[in-house]
């Protein structure tokens, strides 16, 4: 079963680097979001195909704290992963009780997402 996955973060090099790590057989993007409020309208129209959602925390018009909780309200059952930046302990707790499953912190690499992912989807 291909995993799919909704991709959240400002940085164009984030979100490119997530896509080529993760667009093989056993992930598929779904969509890419710039911001929250976009992450929250994707979610809306993808639902069916969107396993999980890897979420930035700090992002410009509705960051991921906001967004999670959005994404939770309309779907309880959602799984949400946030990427975060070394030192956003804070952030990363509002996170966790908006709704998020679990968190990777920047910098990362292909093995530390794809176990995060597995925890995600385990749970």
């Amino acid at each position: 079963m291909t995993v799919g996955i909704l991709i959240v973060d400002d940085s164009d090099y984030m979100r490119r680097y997530l896509k080529k790590m993760l667009d093989d057989d056993e992930y598929e993007i779904v969509a890419e979001a710039t911001n929250g409020a976009w992450a929250v309208q994707l979610y809306k129209e993808h639902e069916e195909e969107i396993d999980l959602v890897m979420m930035d925390i700090v992002m410009r018009k509705a960051n991921g704290v906001k967004a999670t909780a959005a994404i939770r309200r309309l779907d309880p059952d959602a799984n949400i992963l946030m990427c975060t930046s070394v030192g956003q302990k804070k952030k990363m707790e509002l996170a966790a009780r908006a709704g998020a499953d679990g968190y990777v912190t920047k910098p990362f690499d292909e093995s530390d997402i794809r176990e995060a992912i597995d925890h995600v989807l385990a749970r």
